[in-house]
């Protein structure tokens, strides 16, 4: 088709007829650009696939779907989450796995949402971080044939996402973020040999923190130690009881209890003001201002939760396989706190890892 030209000296006819033409090619051109737009957004479906593809709902042939539902945004969890992320491109390449994260923002009902969202969605497995989201997930995915792996699961048995630590339940199995309170519990012995009192604040509705606290308070009764003790309900609940905690206490001892720990800063600040220290059950709570921790590696245990479910999805029974666990806690201290409280490194934790607070968590807890 030849290009059509305009000149000034054209009749009002030749204008008409060359704008009648314009718009005809217009017409053309656009319905060309379409179907070329179509044909180049099949040919991308087809053939490309992403480690993170955020809200994807296609994958190529023989692309691995997953979905991931994060219950809050809190370094551990981020860090289950990136050895989740890690542990599956390991295992299928970074064109092999569209990954599908969301994270509920603590809420539960967004939890039920997302969960039902990833069924609906027909994903070849959905990864679950933190109880109430392996709660919901396994829920929404029980009339499927969607396996379930969750993920810093303290307590499954409670939970009721296993009956035993040796095996998996009907699609459904996973790892646990359970702690060493013995040697969390020397830990704080060696660093306060005076400690009479321990401090726990707690959710009172989250089975894992039910668990973690009948197992603390064994563990302190056979040392010598009281617990006391401060259900909460909510976040809001958190500033009056950490409060009165402090005031009672020598030090407080933090769970991972999803609740206290996205709120670790208001702890931090109410036990700062009592002179108290807290302890943490993980590294990224050192680095926010806790003292010291016994601390489980959740970038490695995100990694073997993907490991679990890679094999799940080559055809291993989850009832077959055992909860996983990392079984060795590494010890961690934070310089710069116990400096602050007049402490000193104990001979026995010489080799532990120092680390100092965040810019960030100091800011927080100011």
């Amino acid at each position: 088709m030849g290009r059509v030209f305009l000149f000034s000296g054209e009749t009002a006819v030749d204008k008409r007829r060359n704008t009648m033409k314009k718009a005809n090619i217009a017409k053309v051109l656009g319905a060309a650009m379409a179907l070329t737009m179509a044909l180049t957004g099949c040919a991308s479906n087809g053939n490309s696939s992403t480690a993170d593809s955020g809200n994807s709902s296609t994958a190529a042939e023989g692309v691995k779907k997953i979905g991931v539902i994060q219950y809050a945004a809190h370094p551990s969890l981020d860090n289950c989450y990136e050895g989740i992320r890690l542990g599956l491109i390991d295992a299928y390449g970074e064109d092999g796995v569209e990954i599908d994260l969301q994270n509920a923002q603590a809420d539960g009902a967004s939890c039920d949402s997302i969960s039902a969202n990833f069924v609906s969605k027909g994903y070849d497995m959905i990864y679950a971080i933190a109880t109430p989201a392996a709660l919901s997930a396994y829920s929404a995915a029980s009339k499927s044939d969607i396996p379930v792996v969750f993920c810093a699961v303290s307590d499954p048995v409670a939970a009721g996402l296993t009956e035993t630590l040796d095996a998996g339940i009907e699609n459904c199995n996973g790892t646990s973020d359970i702690l060493d309170f013995s040697a969390q519990v020397d830990l704080i012995q060696s660093i306060q040999p005076d400690v009479k009192k321990i401090g726990v604040l707690y959710t009172n509705t989250e089975a894992n923190s039910l668990s973690q606290l009948k197992s603390f308070k064994a563990v302190c009764e056979g040392k010598g130690i009281e617990v006391v003790e401060s259900g909460v309900n909510s976040a809001a609940d958190i500033p009056q009881a950490a409060t009165t905690l402090a005031s009672q206490v020598d030090c407080i001892n933090n769970f991972t209890d999803n609740n206290v720990v996205n709120n670790l800063s208001v702890v931090l600040e109410k036990a700062n003001a009592a002179n108290i220290p807290v302890y943490g059950s993980e590294v990224e709570q050192v680095k926010n201002g806790c003292l010291a921790s016994i601390s489980i590696d959740y970038v490695a245990l995100g990694k073997k939760t993907a490991e679990m479910g890679v094999e799940i999805l080559n055809g291993t029974d989850p009832k077959t396989m055992a909860v996983g666990t990392i079984s060795d806690g590494t010890p961690v201290i934070n310089s710069e706190v116990i400096e602050k409280f007049g402490f000193t490194v104990p001979e026995k934790y010489a080799d532990a890892e120092m680390v100092t607070t965040n810019a960030a968590a100091e800011s927080d807890a100011a």
